[in-house]
């Protein structure tokens, strides 16, 4: 296993390139082959992987630019495990959902070279390889929207490549400052991240540098106010689109802040840490309120998927183990969910050609296993108890709980509305009588469909029920973060604080 790691990254990029000489008509079993022998691959990964170890494993590094401190340097930790698990095991959920016919060769090749871009950002310890990731990530998703979404897909692509570019430009800038600053403290370049880990630095530098790279992951999350950019996306991206853009690159935002904004400015994430809070608060409550007042179904979700961004938000900085193990573990659930929720609102835009709720009412009684299976996730979604949605919101939010009771209960109020309007989405769709002609000989879920939902189902309920597997590699991995928060933070207040909001050692 000295070049797993290697192997997960570029075997699907390697794989899509061979994807150029196969048949058309074979080129979606073909993904579906390279997407399963990825995931198999992912899971002799934690097979391996050391559970009582928080550190990097798994490192393989080589020089590439010796002299400016550029290398191929790659690690695996509990923090990056599971959303490697979660890039592979979506991308391939993805795949066999897949039901596009036209041009899907080259669709599928896309998606082989985005699976890889995604892997990249999570494995990379070297940041200019983090970086070149980061960025090769937009072009496969600005393709799939763009070539095979609907309506004014090409402005969609668009919009959606711009804003996350712009917001790289600024990330890009500091991360050169970053360099810049390590050789003047060493007198070597070195873009190593454990190198700079071992840097200390004035909060004012920190919080120039934090405001840097807060832009490139506050874009892609996105945060109020960057989050114009993903309804438009979301409505106008084929399914596969939408549910790996939900599942897995709304979550590289997510993960930049807690590998990089967290441990290399932890007195300015503590500095900006109430007014983050009440940016994500607003997330949480302003776009549940704009769910509520849809009418396009992947509308409703769409804007679900910020509110429950603004949760992971809030739980990364609260700052202690509860919180930003909750938020993790809520990346992982909501990346299960969302993914599965964009999926069946393909399942029936495909069967109607039409995602308004007005145009349906009584599908239960038409597509039972349908119905069953989107109410699951609908409760998933608004985290019931026994379900995963449950488990990372109730962590994260008991982990700001320490910093603020108030700030805490109106994140809180969050879920209520989360729970108004996604009931009322399933009420308006599912129950009552079908008034609908085109409704009544609806066909419901086909072995190709069920395939792909029913894992999701058991995941769903398994991690809701059991969720310790995960969760015990996460928290060892974020707690020898706080650790180096709290030895690297120059100011008193921050010391303090860290000292005050992580009295709890172990989360069960």
């Amino acid at each position: 296993m000295d070049h797993i790691l290697s192997l997960i990254i570029f075997f699907p990029a390697f794989a899509g390139l061979l994807g150029f000489v196969v048949h058309k008509d074979s080129a979606k079993a073909y993904a579906i082959t390279v997407a399963a022998i990825e995931f198999f691959l992912t899971l002799w990964l934690w097979v391996g992987f050391d559970t009582s170890h928080g550190g990097m494993q798994f490192v393989e590094f080589a020089p590439l630019v010796e002299s400016f401190g550029v290398s191929y340097y790659l690690g695996v930790d509990g923090i990056s495990l599971f959303l490697v698990m979660l890039s592979t095991f979506m991308t391939l959920i993805a795949l066999i959902g897949l039901s596009i016919k036209e041009d899907v060769k080259n669709l599928v090749i896309s998606v082989l070279f985005l699976e890889m871009t995604m892997v990249g950002v999570f494995l990379s310890l070297d940041v200019v390889l983090f970086y070149l990731f980061w960025e090769m990530s937009l072009l496969p998703m600005l393709y799939i929207i763009g070539a095979w979404g609907s309506g004014e897909r090409v402005y969609a692509a668009v919009k959606f490549f711009l804003y996350t570019f712009f917001g790289s430009v600024f990330m890009l800038v500091g991360i050169l400052v970053m360099a810049y600053l390590y050789f003047q403290q060493t007198g070597v370049w070195s873009f190593a991240l454990p190198d700079w880990y071992a840097m200390s630095l004035p909060l004012n530098v920190q919080m120039w540098l934090f405001g840097a790279f807060f832009l490139g992951f506050a874009i892609k999350v996105p945060m109020v106010p960057f989050h114009t950019w993903l309804p438009y996306a979301h409505g106008q991206a084929p399914t596969i689109g939408s549910v790996i853009l939900a599942a897995v690159l709304l979550k590289m935002g997510t993960y930049g802040f807690v590998r990089f904004s967290l441990p290399l400015f932890p007195d300015a994430s503590a500095t900006f840490m109430i007014p983050i809070a009440i940016v994500a608060i607003i997330m949480v409550i302003y776009t549940a309120m704009i769910a509520y007042a849809q009418e396009d179904m992947k509308q409703v979700i769409a804007y679900s998927s910020i509110s429950h961004m603004g949760i992971i938000i809030l739980g990364t900085f609260a700052l202690n183990a509860e919180g930003i193990t909750g938020s993790i573990f809520l990346m992982i659930s909501h990346g299960i969910v969302s993914g599965a929720l964009f999926m069946l609102v393909g399942v029936i835009y495909e069967r109607r050609h039409t995602k308004l709720m007005s145009e349906f009412g009584g599908l239960a009684s038409v597509m039972p296993g349908f119905a069953t299976i989107f109410g699951i996730m609908l409760m998933g979604s608004v985290g019931l108890p026994l379900t995963i949605g449950f488990v990372g919101e109730f962590l994260a939010l008991m982990g700001f709980f320490k910093v603020s009771i108030l700030l805490t209960a109106l994140a809180g109020s969050g879920i209520i509305l989360g729970a108004i309007y996604m009931l009322t989405l399933y009420k308006r769709s599912f129950f009552g009588v079908v008034t609908n002609e085109a409704n009544k000989n609806l066909i419901d879920l086909n072995k190709r469909e069920l395939t792909a939902l029913v894992p999701l189902v058991i995941l769903v309920v398994l991690l809701g029920v059991y969720p310790k597997p995960i969760l015990g590699p996460i928290d060892m991995s974020v707690k020898k973060m706080i650790s180096l928060m709290e030895y690297k933070a120059s100011e008193p207040d921050t010391k303090d604080m860290l000292r005050r909001v992580n009295t709890i050692q172990e989360v069960r």
